[in-house]
C-alpha cells in the first residue's frame, strides 16, 4: 500500500480506501454482517486504513455494519461518513445541512458506528435551501466539541466550494480539507475547474466510482447485453457518459492491461492514482476476490506510452472559459515556461480545444 496526506491535514491515509455502499440489505451489494466483517479485515490486512461510509447508505445499515466490524479496532482506521440526504420518508426536516439535521445526524451516525468521533465528516452535496453560513458554523461546532476531527465536502460545484472556503476563512471557522468527487477515465469533468481549485487551496480529492459504476472493469461488450447479475443489468448506468466514447476508452484500457498482464479495473485505478491532488481513491466490491484485485492496482506502474494512450482515448473538449484562462495564463504568458519548464518539456500541457490538444 502507499500512503498520502488527507488533504490539508497531517493525517495519513492509504491511497486506496474502502467504500461501503455495498453493505446492508438496501445497499447496492446487499452484503450482511459476515461479508462486511470479512471485507473490512481483508482491506486492513492489505494496508488500507481509510473507510468511507454515509448515513444514507442503506438508510443507516451500512454504518451499523461497519461499526460492528470495527469493534476493538476502531483506532486503527481513519473513519469517514457523510450527512445531507434524506433519512426519512415523512420528516422533511430530516434532510439537508441545517443545524438541526447536522446535529441530529452526527449523533445518529456515532451511535451506529459505535464510536465517539469520526475522523472526517463530509457534506454529501450542496444544500440550496439552507444558508451556507448556518451549515459551516454547525460543522465548526462539531469539530470544537470533539465529535468530528476534520470536515470535507462532496459533489459541490467549484464555485460553491470556493464560496464555502471563503466564508470559513473570513469567519475563522474550521475549513474543508477534502472534496469527494466523481472522477474516472470516462468522467474527467473535474479537471476543468476542480483540480485547479484543489491545488490552489490544497484540498485533497477523494474519488468515488473510479470504475464508473463497474463499466471500466471491462466486462461489458458494446454488441451484447450486460451480463446477468452485473450492476448494469440490475440498476442500469450508474454515472452518465456517451456510450461510443465509453467503449473507445475501454478499448484503450484493455490494450494497456494486456501489456501489463493486468485487469482493466487495475489500469483504470492506477491511472487515477497518478492524477494530481488525489488523497485517496475509494474502491468497493461485492466479493473479496474483486476487492483484492482492485487493491493490487497500487503495484501497477504505468508507462509514458500507457498514459498517452489512455489520455488520448479519454480526453474531451475543454469548455469555455477554462481553455481561455489557460491560453492567457500558460500559453501566451512566457513566464509560465520560465518558472516551470518541466511542465512544458513535451509541449504545452493544456486542455483540448477544437479536437486537438495544445
Amino acid at each position: 500500500m502507499i500512503y498520502r496526506k488527507l488533504g490539508n491535514s497531517g493525517l495519513i491515509v492509504s491511497a486506496l480506501s474502502l467504500g461501503t455502499m455495498q453493505f446492508g440489505g438496501k445497499g447496492l451489494g446487499n452484503l450482511g454482517q459476515k461479508e462486511t466483517d470479512s471485507m473490512v479485515k481483508l482491506a486492513l490486512d492489505h494496508g488500507i486504513n481509510f473507510i468511507d461510509t454515509a448515513d444514507m447508505y442503506a438508510r443507516g445499515e451500512s454504518e451499523t455494519l461497519v461499526g460492528n466490524a470495527l469493534k476493538g479496532i476502531r483506532e486503527e482506521v481513519v473513519l469517514a461518513t457523510k450527512v445531507r440526504l434524506p433519512m426519512s420518508d415523512t420528516n422533511f426536516n430530516n434532510a439537508g445541512t441545517t443545524r438541526v439535521n447536522i446535529i441530529r445526524e452526527i449523533d445518529a451516525s456515532l451511535r451506529r458506528l459505535k464510536t465517539d468521533y469520526v475522523d472526517l465528516y463530509q457534506v454529501h452535496s450542496w444544500d440550496s435551501n439552507t444558508p451556507l453560513e448556518e451549515t459551516l458554523r454547525a460543522l465548526d461546532d462539531l469539530v470544537r466539541q470533539g465529535k468530528v476531527r476534520y470536515i470535507g465536502l462532496s459533489n459541490y460545484l467549484a464555485w460553491q466550494a470556493a464560496e464555502a472556503l471563503g466564508v470559513q476563512q473570513r469567519e475563522h471557522l474550521n475549513r474543508y480539507i477534502t472534496a469527494q468527487l466523481y472522477y474516472s477515465l470516462v468522467g474527467r469533468g473535474v479537471e476543468h475547474e476542480w483540480l485547479s481549485l484543489a491545488e490552489y487551496h490544497n484540498i485533497g480529492i477523494l474519488v468515488w466510482s473510479p470504475l464508473a459504476g463497474g463499466f471500466l472493469a471491462g466486462k461489458y461488450d458494446r454488441n451484447k447485453p450486460a451480463p446477468q447479475g452485473s450492476r448494469f443489468a440490475e440498476a442500469g448506468r450508474f454515472v452518465p457518459f456517451e456510450t461510443d466514447y465509453g467503449y473507445t476508452v475501454v478499448d484503450a484500457v484493455k490494450a494497456v492491461a494486456m501489456r501489463h498482464d493486468a485487469s482493466a479495473a487495475q489500469v483504470s485505478i492506477a491511472w487515477l492514482l497518478s492524477r494530481p491532488m488525489i488523497s485517496s481513491v475509494i474502491i468497493a466490491a461485492r466479493t473479496n476476490e474483486r476487492l483484492e484485485e482492485n487493491i493490487a492496482s497500487v503495484d501497477l506502474k504505468l508507462t509514458a506510452e500507457d498514459f498517452a494512450q489512455l489520455d488520448k482515448a479519454s480526453e474531451t473538449e475543454t469548455p469555455y472559459p477554462t481553455w481561455m484562462v489557460f491560453q492567457h495564463d500558460q500559453i501566451e504568458d512566457m513566464r509560465a515556461r520560465v518558472l516551470e519548464p518541466e511542465r512544458f518539456a513535451n509541449g504545452a500541457p493544456g486542455p483540448v480545444r477544437g479536437g486537438e490538444k495544445w
